[in-house]
């Protein structure tokens, strides 16, 4: 028979059919109840969001999930698919934000003895109850699973819609909370500290995993770097017989950790060089000399070479605090071990002064040297990325960041000033910068179990 052109039947058409008979014929529904459940296959279905409309990412993942679940029950096994909702994490509360218009999470209070926030001109912001907040949430949470039944059905995906879950019901976090306690008797539960991805938007750690993959999560922005001149202390100057102002040249691209500043590294198999230039006494690392000494159009800087310094000649120094008005800790325990030079195995010539200012609570290699020296990180920033009062009152990091630069500049610790271009990490669900920032929380041990998870993956 030849083929002639519209008399194919739409698929669209013998689509819903399809959907129809097997809705008449209960077939989904008979594929389960007829088999023994002794002889189940159990299915762990990773909810979606309920805050989104399915998409093809979505799509592509469920139609997979439905490939397996088939396969089975061909095979004679009884397999129950059952639908569920993730009603919590940022998607739900981004989803929630947008809705009440929130900008700023200290717009959301916890009781009336809160004060309203201030926007960046000085005025209150609008502010909602926490019990609202959350009312409101729970109520988005119903509002697209009927788009997204239609959806499933339509791309043929047999699921149990009537049993649904939802993950803010009060069982199924009863459920979560059996199983941790469950992880916690066994040992594999501990509280600890580790440095994080981490949104002020949103006052969350983020997955480095989620970051990472997506394409916008990287962009080119340009920021200030300093030059900054870390004052030995009378003792340190005595210890290395060097002049009574000299200073230690650290270099950083994130002014804003400054203030955190609690030690510095250096490396002990490079050399360095105590130096003057323009009234100034500075060690810097001599590999880095002519990188460090010239102005922004790339032209020399007028120095001269003092004395050549040994790296493992600094270990130890101690230098002043920066002026910053940081509060820092008093137990003697603690005041021994800051404000002093330390090697590490991070520090090179390939950029900078080679000497690397360390804010242990801002950074990755910080918080590692930091906590093999018996030192604890020490924030100056809160949660939602403003300083504390007796730093910067007021001050969000992001928006203050060259603030914070031409403030140590004009208190005579800043050296220089530069502006560079560098890759850095966006949250793609906030569009807001990113920061890595040491978190307390608990963590699950998997120590143990990575033989065997790798062998099953």
């Amino acid at each position: 028979m030849k083929f002639k052109s519209g008399q194919r039947r739409r698929a669209i058409e013998y689509e819903k059919d399809l959907v129809q008979q097997w809705k008449k014929h209960k077939t989904f529904e008979k594929s389960v109840e007829l088999r023994d459940p002794a002889n189940s296959y159990v299915f762990y279905d990773g909810p979606p969001f309920i805050t989104g409309v399915p998409h093809h990412g979505t799509l592509l993942s469920s139609i997979i999930k439905d490939a397996v679940p088939r396969y089975q029950t061909m095979k004679g096994k009884r397999v129950e698919r059952r639908w569920g909702w993730d009603c919590h994490g940022l998607p739900a509360e981004n989803f929630v934000e947008k809705q009440l218009g929130i900008a700023d999470r200290r717009q959301i209070l916890v009781d009336d003895s809160q004060q309203a926030p201030l926007d960046k001109d000085g005025k209150p912001m609008p502010t909602i109850t926490l019990e609202k907040y959350i009312e409101t949430a729970r109520d988005s949470m119903i509002a697209n699973s009927e788009t997204w039944q239609g959806v499933i059905d339509r791309v043929g995906r047999w699921v149990d819609f009537k049993g649904a879950y939802r993950t803010m019901n009060k069982d199924f976090m009863e459920s979560v909370w059996w199983a941790f306690k469950q992880l916690y008797n066994a040992g594999k539960i501990y509280e600890g500290e580790k440095v994080l991805m981490y949104d002020t938007r949103f006052a969350t750690p983020v997955s480095k995993a989620e970051v990472t993959m997506d394409n916008d999560a990287y962009q080119t922005v340009t920021d200030p770097s300093v030059y900054v001149k870390f004052q030995l202390t009378a003792e340190a100057v005595k210890a290395l017989k060097v002049p009574a102002d000299t200073a230690i040249l650290a270099w950083t691209t994130t002014p804003w950790t400054l203030p955190a500043n609690m030690v510095l590294a250096i490396s002990p198999e490079m050399k360095y060089v105590l130096v003057e230039s323009g009234g100034d006494r500075l060690i810097v690392a001599e590999d880095c000399l002519e990188r460090v000494f010239q102005d922004d159009k790339h032209q020399p800087i007028v120095y001269k070479v003092v004395r050549q310094i040994a790296g493992g000649d600094l270990v130890g120094l101690t230098y002043q605090p920066l002026p910053t008005g940081s509060t820092w800790p008093t137990d003697p325990e603690t005041v021994v071990k800051i404000h002093r030079v330390y090697a590490a195995d991070f520090v090179t010539n390939e950029s900078g002064t080679g000497i690397v200012h360390v804010a242990p609570a801002y950074g990755e290699d910080d918080f590692a040297l930091c906590q093999a020296n018996g030192i604890k990180a020490f924030h100056v920033i809160d949660d939602n990325g403003y300083y504390f009062d007796s730093i910067y009152k007021g001050r969000e990091v992001w928006s203050n960041n060259k603030f914070i630069a031409k403030d140590l500049l004009e208190k005579g610790v800043v050296w220089r000033i530069e502006y560079i271009r560098h890759e850095y990490p966006f949250n793609p669900r906030s569009k807001q910068r990113i920061m890595y920032r040491a978190i307390p929380s608990w963590f699950f041990d998997i120590q143990d179990a990575k033989p065997l998870l790798l062998e099953q993956n």
